[in-house]
């Protein structure tokens, strides 16, 4: 009993607070005006300052882990390769396979896993989920923008090396999360009067990050092929965590590293997968419903998941 009260205390309130979104937005206490500024406001504002504050405030020796990002970084370019194989295999539609792919590997870390990780680890978990996200994050868009490409390789339409390079390197959450690694390395100090401005704004990354998805549940997003959606869902609920697990146990990665391992790689589709199908000729329903079951599944995966880790001492 006392383990599975933990796993609820970790699991609930981050799913709560979810719901909370979901019910203001069905009350019209907030709106789609309001979802999309408060989801700019985390994306470029609030997370950015989360991971700087986070990690450019942490001892970088004590909780970088190279070979939990070798082995997270391996689980997800195994995971993009092997979906976008089926979906050739298979025969998708060129719109549907890099939005399939995308959804099978690209998770919500930003708000899902760094909730999750804090719920499950405390302060420590979350700094060091935060480093792993610093290292993810590129090959996560990088391995993005080439499925959703790649299938639209003949259409005539060109991306040079600039908008590669743009799509990778001018993201938010990256330059935040590796300004404060060089920070966190060169052990520079945050002056006190900055210290506390950053703890008082980066309260509020978290709970908004969860209203935003609660509120941008909408069962019109379950539309298209939901078998595919259910499938994508699937690989990445269950599949990617399992991956990450038998990668970085066989690395050596044990404690709370292989648990962060774990928790992570088993994030739901991320939120952006949708705003980028629709922007690069994808299947935008597909999209959308791969998020939206992707994040309801993960509700039961992340409890038997911390069940797991939990009665291995994890």
């Amino acid at each position: 009993m006392p383990l599975f009260l933990d796993i609820i205390n970790i699991v609930l309130p981050v799913f709560s607070v979810i719901g909370l979104g979901w019910l203001l937005r069905r009350w019209q206490l907030i709106d789609a005006a309001f979802l999309k500024q408060t989801n700019k406001l985390v994306y470029y504002v609030c997370l950015p300052l989360l991971l700087f504050y986070k990690i450019g405030t942490a001892d970088f020796f004590a909780n970088f882990n190279g070979r939990l990002i070798v082995g997270s970084v391996a689980a997800v370019a195994i995971t993009f390769v092997a979906s976008y194989l089926y979906t050739v295999v298979r025969n998708y539609p060129s719109r549907a396979r890099g939005v399939f792919s995308q959804a099978s590997f690209r998770g919500n870390i930003a708000y899902m896993g760094l909730a999750i990780t804090l719920n499950a680890y405390g302060e420590t978990g979350l700094t060091k989920a935060g480093i792993l996200m610093g290292f993810l994050v590129p090959f996560l868009n990088l391995f993005a923008i080439l499925a959703l490409l790649w299938p639209h390789r003949g259409d005539g339409e060109q991306r040079g090396a600039i908008f590669w390079v743009r799509q990778i390197a001018l993201n938010p959450l990256i330059i935040a999360s590796f300004l404060g690694i060089i920070w966190s390395f060169l052990d520079l100090p945050i002056p006190l009067v900055f210290e506390r401005s950053l703890k008082i704004a980066t309260g509020m990354t978290l709970p908004l990050a969860l209203l935003a998805i609660g509120g941008g549940f909408s069962l019109e997003k379950l539309r298209g092929d939901l078998f595919k959606a259910t499938l994508a869902s699937c690989v990445k609920t269950i599949w990617m965590p399992i991956l990450a697990f038998a990668l970085l146990f066989s690395m050596g990665v044990q404690g709370m590293d292989l648990g962060i391992g774990v928790l992570i790689a088993g994030t739901p589709a991320a939120t952006a997968n949708y705003i980028m199908a629709d922007q690069l000729k994808g299947d935008a329903e597909l999209a959308g419903a791969s998020v939206m079951l992707s994040t309801l599944l993960s509700a039961v995966t992340y409890t038997i998941a911390l069940f797991i880790l939990r009665s291995q001492g994890l």
